[in-house]
């Protein structure tokens, strides 16, 4: 954790930790981030990660990065690694505490059997879809399965035969025997193993059979000895069947389950299997694509880290479910950039100007402000010729009464540069403007006039000799509507606008040099990092946000 960041913070959770160590009820903290590496990390995770592994620091506790790796049909070892690095990234680290639910897979299964000797587990060969209309519904208790009251001998029996591979996919599971009548719906004889003849990417082909998350959950807590195992509310109702296992099984720790709402944010979805769907049907071009809220599309759009932790931080832990703005998340990495980033200058939508009393040559340097947060950021040489680029924006040929920029006869700064006066409009036959002729003062170098006359517009500029060219990304919510799907299907809330792509923007030279994933202010645009497609010929730039904050707008008018 940054040391600038607070440490100190209050909520729910925390208060249950300083009591449990006041109390001497926990000698340490210990906690867990338990991903399934079956796609990518969200913003949503985050929230956890940060939880986490922020409460282990801040008591001086552990936090353990573990694997549920349950489901081999749906892990790959891509997500594995693209987990541990989104979590570095955020700034955690687990050191030697890397665990698998898989290195507890002969221990589960152990358990398993003891549930089986004592009379609390069975084998129930019945169709899937008959355990379901058995278990009831949230108003109607459940149904005894016939194979309910079957010897321990017989399950055991059957149960070592699934493991063996002996049984088709799908054809019996191993069942909790708990209580049909129970008003929560998880203790009605929940599934505790399934078979699944798929090759497992640690375990290879050992294992027919795999433990349910919420057999697997709490007793691999229990084995990690962890102190807190921190959920998010909708496992809530799970939590009388995770201390369930608790009491009847020989663990070696027992662990207490917290729930704390899950992140929602506006204009975006957080669910894995839409996520999925996104990426698949090619909506996207993948889990890293800057309009995704996954963890490693947010670090491609430039979203420092510590802003991400910022948010998370003033979302807060509650146990009330909310749809947070994203423009709050915006506002935080707009705090971050506006301080970090350095500034450089460049023209998307450029505008050929050429002034006309400038001298004829290579022209001069001029010295730029790297960061006006920072003075110990410096400054820099910008190259400025008789030829610049301007933004088309910038310039009207018959502008309204408080349009301060440029336009025939009007006087505007260039930024670090001189006053010019546009003296000439060049057309094509079609209209379009297509140049502009101007004149400088050059008494104005780097500052205002010496007859003391003021001009009200700054525009920002690059020589037209020197700037490079590149493709800017503009970005833009992925969906239009704040809660997608809301109405329906989610597809019909994407934003056709989302990317915009700006293929001949001119950039400030420096940014030739520029390294991907560092943060740049594009001077009056907004904050800019460069992408991996960029090439040595042809730099990519993605717009992480623009500078205008809508959150703060929000926040005055509450």
């Amino acid at each position: 954790m940054n040391e600038s960041e607070d440490t100190r913070l209050q909520d729910f959770i925390r208060d249950v930790v300083r009591a449990d160590l006041a109390s001497g009820k926990v000698k340490g903290v210990v906690t867990r981030f338990p991903p399934e590496p079956n796609g990518y990390l969200h913003i949503g995770h985050a929230k956890s990660i940060v939880l986490n592994f922020g409460i282990a620091e801040e008591f001086g506790g552990r936090c353990h990065l573990r694997f549920d790796d349950t489901n081999p049909a749906k892990e790959e070892q891509e997500y594995i690694n693209s987990i541990k690095e989104d979590v570095r990234w955020l700034g955690y680290e687990w050191g030697a505490d890397l665990y698998h639910t898989s290195d507890y897979f002969e221990t589960l299964f152990e358990w398993a059997v003891h549930l089986i000797n004592h009379g609390k587990a069975y084998v129930d060969d019945s169709p899937a879809e008959e355990i379901r209309k058995m278990r009831g519904t949230l108003t109607q208790p459940g149904k005894n399965s016939p194979c309910r009251d079957r010897s321990v001998q017989e399950n055991l029996d059957l149960f070592t035969a699934m493991r063996a591979g002996e049984f088709a996919e799908g054809s019996r599971v191993l069942r909790a025997k708990i209580d049909m009548a129970s008003g929560n719906i998880n203790l009605r004889d929940p599934v505790i193993y399934r078979i699944l003849h798929a090759s497992h990417p640690r375990t290879g082909d050992k294992w027919h059979i795999y433990p349910t998350y919420d057999f697997a959950h709490g007793q691999s807590d229990a084995i990690e000895h962890v102190t807190h195992s921190l959920c998010t509310l909708e496992f809530a109702d799970h939590r009388p069947l995770y201390e369930w296992f608790i009491d009847n099984l020989p663990v070696p720790a027992r662990p207490r389950q917290y729930e704390f709402s899950r992140l929602n944010i506006s204009h975006t979805v957080l669910s894995k299997r839409r996520l999925i769907q996104l990426v698949n049907e090619g909506h996207v071009s993948g889990w890293d694509d800057p309009r995704m809220p996954t963890i490693s599309g947010l670090r491609r759009r430039g979203y420092p880290p510590a802003a991400i932790r910022d948010f998370v931080r003033r979302v807060g832990i509650t146990k009330s479910d909310n749809v947070i703005e994203m423009a709050l998340l915006e506002h935080c990495a707009r705090e971050n950039l506006n301080r970090n980033a350095p500034r450089r200058m460049a023209v998307l939508n450029p505008l050929k100007v050429v002034i006309e009393n400038y001298p004829e040559g290579p022209g001069e340097e001029l010295e730029a402000v790297n960061n006006p947060q920072d003075e110990s950021a410096g400054t820099r040489m910008v190259p400025f010729s008789r030829e610049i680029y301007i933004e088309r924006g910038d310039f009207m040929e018959e502008p309204p009464r408080k349009f301060f920029r440029l336009g025939p006869g009007r006087e505007v700064r260039l930024r670090y540069a001189y006053f010019i006066t546009c003296v000439g409009v060049i057309k094509d036959e079609s209209g379009e403007v297509t140049e502009l002729r101007c004149t400088y003062d050059p008494a104005t170098r780097g500052g205002d006039a010496p007859d003391g006359r003021k001009v009200r517009g700054t525009i920002h500029w690059v020589s037209a000799a020197h700037a490079i060219t590149g493709q800017v990304r503009l970005y833009e919510h992925l969906f239009t509507d704040v809660e997608p799907g809301a109405g329906g299907d989610m597809l019909d809330d994407l934003n056709p606008d989302s990317l915009k792509l700006l293929e001949n923007a001119r950039l400030e030279p420096s940014l030739s040099k520029s390294k991907s994933g560092a943060p740049v202010q594009f001077e009056r645009q907004g904050y800019f990092t460069r992408d991996p497609d960029s090439s040595a010929e042809k730099p990519v730039f993605n717009r992480t946000v623009a500078l205008r904050d809508s959150w703060a707008k929000i926040q005055k008018k509450n």
